[in-house]
């Protein structure tokens, strides 16, 4: 396939009722007051309204998904109607319209119309999604502003409040126009990405916003409409998504699958019969391949009509050919609002999750663990790392993947998540969840553990002999991430568990009375301890010499005059080079966990034998270590996004350029698209570029792994 690069936007021709703002392509807005957002089609400040801020969704998915070019694409295109039944006419405005591409912003041009609406406020109960025949007074506006046959060319519209989205295409026959439902837009020829359009013939990338709002569609609509608990409805979910994963695979990414919707199948009750048919067949398949994951008892539950919305919502998308980090971005935020636990469970937000994995850099031979996983997080950022790496690797970060690289990047993440990445939970349920997430990102089940990893290498769970022939104490990790159950209301009492960390920090500690060091007593042990005092001695035992670890912790075991966890630091000096500490805002996990609590992400290197040896001998030279206090995270104590901003308070913006691939004239295009965005304020991408810096000029301490000699200390 030929290939070409354009360096410049292409520009639009312009008509006399054209919107001249959209001629100039370079971005020109380098601030907002408060309540504005830049606008995704003009370049524009505009105000940030409930409506705004889903069309502005609409326009990205547009661009991202479908390929539209912006400059195709008009806000508050006005256009004639007819008043029904009188013939005075008069003026009606498409939110988004849509033109040919490159052709003027005509009403002679405009093939598709998009009406929008703020989306309804969400109380505690799920907002239920409707069916085309609840929403006839909105489809009705939809149809006068498409037209009759007096604009045959605008075949395509589209309703959405961002909650319900309706398609009408119009057919022009005998006896004028009628307006058929439809589950999405077809691929409309002539549109610069008509390539990716949804169809029933053709699939699309996800964009990480609309992606998380389908399948935020999809669990609500279970939920909602089939009258199912919220973690029932979620498996239910998981299922039909690890069937389409299936699909894809087996179909390689063809629309010759079981997994997709005829253009009306899903509005006839016969139709919904034969997709409901093709889908549990489907999933026997599944159950069967993935048997380890699945229960013969496993079965899909859902009506005709709520399977038939899922697999519409599902199946225009390209599931293997979007990014990592899209579907991983989807996939948490769906899982941890369900799967939540409470047992000090908080899952780690993503900025920091992303950060750690920045600092520790695991190469694509190295084995990777979390022992506590969660829903994953970590084992999904890892495969995201190593996805750009590669892509930094070819010089093409930043761009959309070929087909060439998506089949071979797909093909290295499966066989390092099969060799290198594992995980460990004692919480089965999230041991299922994250051996479908990593399914979900790299097509393999990869290796999770159902087992107790305070236990290990003894325990009762099911995993504890499997994972210790893969990966032993000290013998097989070489990175180590995790964010541990914290807290003093789960403590830790099984002697049996205990009993393995008596040779190390599970002691009475207390302080001599004479020298005032801290030492342990010789005639009592703890009944109980703090669960994450135990995983820090658990991970440095984990890892091999030279291994890398990263942990979230309590500030109190770092700061606290405590003996106990005085103990606890010496302990961690003594087997470890310290290579960064970072400790994070309160805001943190306030959003994400609903804890009010200051962590530290602690970074360790365990040392050799002859480094702990040269450590008690006194003999150990002094290093440098990275330190680092993030002030802001990217967003406030309610969630919503932090801005940087001037002196006089407006907000900073700043302008992105991604670049797309285009099919225009049967050659694939790269050019650029530029546009502004406001700058969110989070300190941890810049602390990650300074210990970058820092380590350029100090290498990191004791014997390199991969060379077998002294690197700094």
């Amino acid at each position: 396939m030929e290939e070409l690069t354009l360096d410049l936007d292409i520009p639009q021709q312009l008509g006399d009722d054209a919107d001249p703002a959209a001629e100039d392509t370079q971005p020109r807005v380098t601030t907002l007051e408060e309540g504005q957002v830049v606008d995704y089609i003009s370049g524009e400040a505009i105000k940030e309204t409930p409506k705004e801020k889903v069309r502005q969704r609409i326009v990205r998915a547009l661009v991202h998904e479908h390929g539209i070019d912006p400059h195709d694409m008009s806000r508050d295109f006005s256009v004639t109607v007819s008043e029904e039944g009188a013939p005075r006419k008069r003026t009606k405005k498409a939110d988004i319209a849509i033109f040919e591409s490159g052709a003027q912003h005509t009403t002679a041009n405009l093939r598709r119309v998009v009406i929008c609406k703020p989306e309804p406020k969400r109380g505690k109960n799920v907002v239920k999604l409707r069916e085309p025949r609840q929403a006839e007074k909105d489809l009705a506006e939809l149809q006068e502003l498409m037209g009759n046959e007096d604009r045959p060319e605008c075949t395509d519209g589209m309703w959405t409040d961002g909650v319900d989205f309706f398609f009408l295409k119009k057919v022009i026959g005998d006896f004028g126009a009628t307006f058929d439902d439809r589950s999405d837009w077809e691929v409309a020829e002539g549109t610069k990405g008509s390539r990716t359009v949804a169809s029933h013939q053709r699939l699309r990338r996800a964009e990480p916003e609309m992606l998380k709002t389908t399948f935020r569609r999809c669990h609500n609509y279970i939920h909602g409409n089939e009258g199912m608990p919220k973690d029932a409805a979620f498996w239910q979910f998981l299922y039909l998504l690890f069937a389409k994963m299936y699909d894809e695979r087996v179909s390689r990414g063809t629309v010759h699958g079981r997994f997709r919707t005829g253009l009306k199948e899903i509005f006839d009750p016969a139709g919904r019969a034969a997709i409901s048919a093709r889908v549990k067949e489907l999933f026997e398949d599944v159950k069967r391949e993935y048997k380890d994951v699945f229960k013969p008892t496993d079965e899909i539950s859902l009506s005709d009509g709520a399977l038939a919305f899922i697999v519409s919502e599902l199946a225009p998308y390209d599931l293997s050919g979007t990014d990592v980090d899209a579907k991983g971005i989807a996939y948490q935020e769906l899982v941890g609002t369900n799967l939540r636990g409470d047992r000090g469970q908080y899952f780690t937000p993503r900025g920091a999750v992303n950060l750690m994995v920045e600092i520790l850099n695991p190469q694509e031979d190295e084995t990777v663990l979390d022992p506590t996983c969660g829903t994953g997080g970590f084992l999904q950022a890892t495969l995201n790392h190593l996805h750009h790496t590669w892509q930094k690797e070819e010089g093409t970060f930043g761009f959309p993947d070929t087909e060439e690289q998506r089949e071979r990047f797909r093909d290295r993440l499966k066989a390092y998540a099969e060799k290198h990445l594992f995980g460990a939970d004692f919480d089965r349920f999230l041991v299922r969840a994250t051996t479908m997430n990593i399914m979900t990102l790299a097509e393999t089940t990869g290796n999770v553990f159902h087992m107790d990893s305070l236990a290990f290498p003894r325990g009762h769970l099911p995993d504890v002999e499997l994972a210790k022939k893969q990966i032993p104490l000290g013998e097989e990790v070489d990175v180590l991430l995790t964010n541990p159950p914290f807290g003093a209301d789960i403590p830790v009492s099984d002697e049996s568990v205990l009993a393995s960390f008596r040779d190390g920090i599970a002691k009475s500690w207390g302080r001599n009375k004479e020298t005032g060091k801290v030492e342990a007593s010789g005639t009592s042990t703890p009944t109980s301890m703090a669960p994450e005092q135990l995983f820090i001695q658990r991970a440095i035992e984990w890892v091999k010499p030279g291994g890398r670890i990263g942990i979230v912790l309590p500030n109190g075991i770092l700061s606290n005059p405590g003996p106990t966890d005085e103990a606890i630091r010496r302990y961690i000096l003594e087997h470890c080079w310290v290579l960064a500490s970072i400790e994070l805002p309160v805001e943190t996990f306030i959003v994400d966990a609903n804890v009010n609590i200051l962590t530290t992400l602690l970074f360790l290197k365990r040392k050799t034998d002859r480094e702990v040896r040269n450590h008690r001998l006194g003999t150990e030279k002094p290093y440098p270590i990275f330190m680092a206090v993030a002030e802001k995270v990217g967003f406030d104590r309610r969630g919503n996004d932090l801005y940087k901003r001037k002196p006089n308070g407006d907000i900073v913006v700043e302008t992105k350029v991604d670049m797309e691939r285009l099919r225009i004239g049967g050659k694939v295009v790269t050019r650029p698209l530029k546009r502004s965005q406001p700058v969110i304020d989070n300190d941890l991408p810049v602390i990650a570029e300074k210990y970058r810096e820092f380590r350029a000029k100090h290498p990191v301490p004791g014997v390199d792994p991969r060379k077998g000699a002294e690197a700094g200390a």
